[in-house]
């Protein structure tokens, strides 16, 4: 049941992130690319494994189940990556607003 809610949490998560995607304010559709990247951890974290063992090599257990620890260093890897992508993209989102005066996308196209 545990997997059935963190499923279901992940696939509220994606959804969320693509409804924020399509969103015409361009500080909406950051959010959902937040959004949208923090899910995909949380899917990579559920596929490596939640349950088991600390990863620590002991001398009296032969056969243990352990949580891979190389997923977990991958996301937060992607974490602190994203963290540097979401900063830079608020200053480019600031420098629109300052140039064109609006964060609506069909403003600063042109209603193409």
């Amino acid at each position: 049941m545990p997997q059935f809610i963190l499923a279901l949490f992940i696939a509220l998560s994606f959804s969320i992130g693509t409804f924020l995607i399509l969103r015409r304010d361009l500080f909406k559709v950051l959010w959902g690319i937040v959004v949208l990247s923090q899910s995909a951890n949380l899917f990579i974290i559920s596929m490596g494994g939640i349950s088991g063992k600390v990863p620590v090599i002991s001398g009296h257990e032969t056969y243990v189940i352990m949580t891979d620890p190389l997923v977990q260093a991958l996301v937060l890897t992607a974490i602190v990556i994203g963290l540097g992508t979401t900063a830079f993209a608020l200053v480019l989102i600031l420098r629109v607003y300052e140039e064109c005066g609006t964060l609506d996308l069909d403003q600063i196209w042109g209603g193409i």
